[in-house]
């Protein structure tokens, strides 16, 4: 907002505490800064603004847009670049935050107000559900690890996420085809945004990829408050060739969508990363897309069921 607008809630604000009795008319001290604010400032507006009328009939400009959108978030911010049009190409160039301006020490109003909105996209991935229609439309069952304390439990014990309950090997071993030569494995992980954004293109691609191949899938379930670790128990249960775990990544600020597939030939109890294999950061515009990475993934399984090996062991096979 520029002088005008800050001045005239000042103003306002003034106004209103001395009608009301909070200060008394004597108090000039406040208009003086009101005055003073009005001369020394001069930043112009870097976010549009509406107007409201505020209750004692002051037209204010206190509402801001949705500062996550494309125009808002690329916008420089930086007062009198000395090269605007070199600072809009590298603000292209990079997802990092630059180009934010400053106000005093501090970020700007908008470069803070997005900053924040990019923050509550992660904390909603984290800590939101996987849409229950969405595993109904490909038929997957829930289990669950050990974590029973809800998200706040998941965060703080990644063990009890790599570790399967009672519950869940009990279904699995009631429900699942064994010895099967593929067994895919959806799972939450650190962000439910994810999986909700790739399920649909990559699940399919795996699955005829895999029966193309002439292999065997095996029965797609879904493991809620999983890590990737959980691998081991899944492949001592169902006893399968290859596991695949679609899995969401741990979020970063605004991007909440990227899915990991993890994989381990006959992965088993003290499997650790080093027997893994990953094709990672699966989402469309800008990382892997999903159905490109289902066909990496039928691949990479067939390499493993050849060599008989996984991860370092995959590497150095010949």
């Amino acid at each position: 907002m520029d002088d005008t607008q800050l001045a005239a809630i000042v103003d306002a604000i003034v106004r209103e505490l001395k009608e009301s009795g909070a200060v008394k008319p004597a108090a000039s001290s406040l208009d003086s800064q009101a005055a003073s604010v009005s001369t020394n400032l001069s930043s112009p507006s870097v976010v549009p603004v509406k107007s409201r009328t505020s209750g004692s009939g002051v037209n204010l400009s206190i509402d801001l847009p949705d500062p996550t959108t494309p125009q808002a978030r690329n916008t420089p911010r930086v007062k009198n670049p000395k090269d605007s049009n070199g600072l809009r190409a590298l603000m292209a160039s990079t997802t990092a935050r630059i180009g934010v301006g400053r106000a005093g020490p501090r970020y700007s109003t908008a470069s803070l107000l997005l900053f924040q909105g990019d923050h509550a996209v992660t904390q909603d991935a984290l800590y939101r559900d996987v849409d229950q229609k969405l595993l109904d439309e490909f038929n997957l069952f829930t289990v669950q690890t050990k974590v029973k304390g809800g998200k706040q439990e998941y965060l703080l014990r990644p063990d009890l996420g790599r570790q399967l309950s009672d519950d869940a090997k009990r279904t699995i071993n009631e429900k699942c085809q064994k010895n099967v030569n593929v067994q895919l494995v959806v799972g939450d992980g650190l962000s439910a945004a994810a999986i909700e954004a790739n399920l649909r293109q990559i699940f399919p691609v795996v699955k005829q990829g895999v029966q193309n191949a002439g292999l065997t899938f095996g029965t797609p379930f879904f493991i809620k408050y999983a890590r990737v670790g959980v691998m081991n128990d899944v492949g001592e249960l169902v006893k399968p060739d290859v596991v695949v775990l679609l899995i969401g990544e741990r979020p970063g600020l605004g991007r909440a969508e990227s899915m990991s597939a993890y994989m381990g030939y006959k992965p088993k109890y003290g499997d650790t990363d080093a027997d893994r294999d990953v094709v990672c950061n699966i989402f469309e515009n800008g990382g892997t897309n999903p159905l490109e990475a289902g066909a990496y993934v039928v691949q990479i399984a067939q390499k493993m069921r050849k060599n008989q090996a996984s991860g370092v062991k995959l590497k150095l096979a010949k």
